[in-house]
Order: structure tokens, then C-alpha cells, then sequence
């Protein structure tokens, strides 16, 4: 495994990228044979590209893949799994043990005024405090799942004390058109700032390896705010 192939998340979590099927190539190819066209060259691909984009033409998109394996907070994954336009295979806490990595946040947030769902910073916080309580809360948990592993409890009894901050792992293969809706809704400034740090690192090997699609994107797909993304053009 390359350092360029995984990127840290969090405390404990990583996006690696495990493997790639097509990239702008197979976008200029999957449009272009629509007319038994062929590549007319690397300016006027891209060109092409900019314009299935602007004009959302995105089935030719789907031609390109990439497959993912994320570690990440299962309050994280569940969010991620909502994406119902992938394909996902998941550890099982009913056949392996869990480890014992939790999601312990060093800033806390408090709850946004006039938004349910929403957080915003709170520097009055006491926020090495709020992550000591957490981290023992989370210690006991972790003790009394393996005492109950001990008194002989099957796995898929004993993950029941586990709390949602346990980091678990998933294999995650999408295409392109929906890899960007991914990026679209959970790198904006809306969504939990846990998740877009990963929807960031997501981002970063998308860039890198459909740098064509990926400046498409930004200037004519990208509505959300989000200061590191938009930097990375």
C-alpha cells in the first residue's frame, strides 16, 4: 500500500483507494460512442467532458469506477450508507471481533439554533472535559463487551453494549456520477463535520485521478461551500 493510496480521517479512520476502473478517458469514450466516435485528442476530450457536465449529460460518467475500503465511526457510516447508488460490504461484529477504536472528538460542538440537525462551533465548551467523560464511557464499553465475549455470549449479542463512536470498516465501490452527488451533499458546509472530512479525502482522490472531470465538476456542477474543497482546483 502506497501513502498516496490512503489518506488518515479522524483520530482512527482512513479512505484508501483500492482500485479504479476507467477515469476521463472512459467518460470521452462512453459519450463519443453514442456517434462511433473515438478520443479526438486530449484538448477537445476535455472540452467534451466540460460540456456532458454543464449540460448534464452524466450517464457517460458512470463508466468510470472507483472502489474504496474506509474505516470509519459507525454514526458516519450510517450516514454514508443512505447512498443507496453504490455497492457496499461492511465488517460483521457477528462474525469477528471488534477492536477497540473509538471516535473520540478533540472539539466539541454545540447544537445550531434553528436547525435541528445542525452544530456550530462552541469555544465556552469545556471540550478536554466532554472528551474525558466520553472516553470513559466508551473504555466501559469496550470492558463489558469483552466480558461478555468471556461468559461465553455469542459476538452478535455482546456488540450490543458497543456505542456508535466504534470505528468499523466497509468496502465501497461507486461510479463517477454518483461519487460526485456523494461529494455534492456531504462536503458541504451543511453536513456533519465528520463527514466531510471524509466526503474531503474522497475529493482529493477524485482530483488526482480524473483531474478533467474533477475541474469540470467544480465549475458546473459544485453548488455547495466548502473553503478546502474549493481550493483544490
Amino acid at each position: 500500500m502506497t501513502p498516496a493510496s490512503r489518506r488518515a480521517v479522524l483520530d482512527h479512520g482512513f479512505v484508501r483507494l483500492a482500485g479504479l476502473l476507467g477515469g476521463d478517458r472512459a467518460v470521452v469514450d462512453a459519450a463519443r460512442v453514442c456517434y462511433s466516435g473515438r478520443s479526438q485528442g486530449a484538448a477537445r476530450d476535455r472540452r467534451l467532458i466540460a460540456y456532458l457536465m454543464r449540460h448534464s449529460h452524466l450517464t457517460p460518467f458512470e463508466h468510470a469506477v472507483f472502489k474504496f475500503h474506509v474505516a470509519a465511526p459507525i454514526f458516519v457510516a450510517r450516514q454514508w450508507f443512505r447512498h443507496r447508488m453504490a455497492s457496499y460490504n461492511e465488517v460483521s461484529a457477528r462474525y469477528a471481533e471488534v477492536k477497540d477504536e473509538f471516535y473520540i472528538p478533540k472539539l466539541w460542538r454545540a447544537q445550531g439554533r434553528g436547525d435541528k440537525q445542525g452544530s456550530v462551533a462552541a469555544a465556552a465548551l469545556d471540550h478536554a472535559a466532554l472528551s474525558a467523560k466520553l472516553e470513559a464511557q466508551v473504555r466501559s464499553a469496550a470492558a463489558a463487551y469483552r466480558e461478555l465475549l468471556a461468559a461465553g455470549a455469542a459476538r452478535e449479542l455482546a456488540r450490543l453494549v458497543l456505542p456508535v463512536n466504534l470505528y468499523t470498516q466497509f468496502y465501497w465501490t461507486v461510479n463517477c456520477r454518483s461519487l460526485m452527488n456523494f461529494i455534492s451533499l456531504r462536503a458541504d458546509a451543511h453536513a456533519q463535520w465528520e463527514m466531510q472530512q471524509y466526503a474531503l479525502a474522497l475529493a482529493g482522490f477524485f482530483r488526482r485521478k480524473m483531474p478533467w472531470t474533477w475541474d469540470a465538476f467544480l465549475a458546473n456542477a459544485w453548488k455547495g461551500k466548502n473553503q478546502i474543497l474549493e481550493k483544490m482546483r
